[in-house]
């Protein structure tokens, strides 16, 4: 299968039903040092300013609205 070939809608579909078959094997998914010091760091400063950031419905609204 030539991946480019695939219509961006398609491409994405593919991409979804990939990480779908992923979640559904309930597997660990690694994650590197780099990754947990930067989940770390923003997990801190979360807890330092609570009120810093967005909720989930003012991000998907502007997503939305692009």
């Amino acid at each position: 299968m030539e991946i480019q070939s695939l219509t961006i809608s398609e491409r994405t579909l593919l991409a979804e039903t990939l990480w779908d078959s992923v979640i559904a094997e309930n597997a660990e998914i690694d994650v590197t040092a780099p990754q947990r010091e930067e989940l770390d760091r923003r997990l801190a400063a979360f807890e330092i300013d609570q009120n810093s950031g967005s909720s989930w419905s003012a991000v998907k609204a502007r997503i939305l609205s692009k």
